[in-house]
């Protein structure tokens, strides 16, 4: 595989890593509160988001030429652990910095948490 095709693996591999973490999150949240309306656009907008955080982890990790593992350069299958990763670094940063238990802040109300 040639240099400019690995490194569009890369991509798209760290875009699949931080939205199946934004996907992790976005279920994660449904399941731990009691009437929270499924809403799509707002869904395909987090789970894009966590995707271009996972771009940016993984080309940033790409060209800063970081080895991993011995590896003398990032392959697809590192690039999406590195795009989960970084979507949950920068989850955890923003929760650090907002002082708030999860990214989805709701009216007291709402934050009835599930007693299964």
């Amino acid at each position: 595989m040639n240099k400019q095709n690995m490194y569009g693996a890369i991509l798209i591999a760290g875009f699949g890593g931080g939205a199946i973490r934004g996907l992790m999150g976005f279920i994660k949240h449904q399941f731990s509160y009691k009437n929270v309306k499924f809403e799509i656009p707002y869904f395909l907008t987090m789970v894009f988001l966590s995707g271009v955080i996972g771009v940016l982890t993984a080309a940033t990790i790409e060209e800063l030429g970081i080895n991993f593992l011995g590896l003398s350069s990032l392959t697809p299958a590192l690039a999406l652990v590195i795009g989960y990763a970084g979507g949950d670094f920068i989850e955890n940063v923003y929760k650090i910095i907002t002082k708030q238990p999860s990214l989805y802040s709701f009216p007291k109300e709402k934050e009835t948490l599930r007693k299964d």
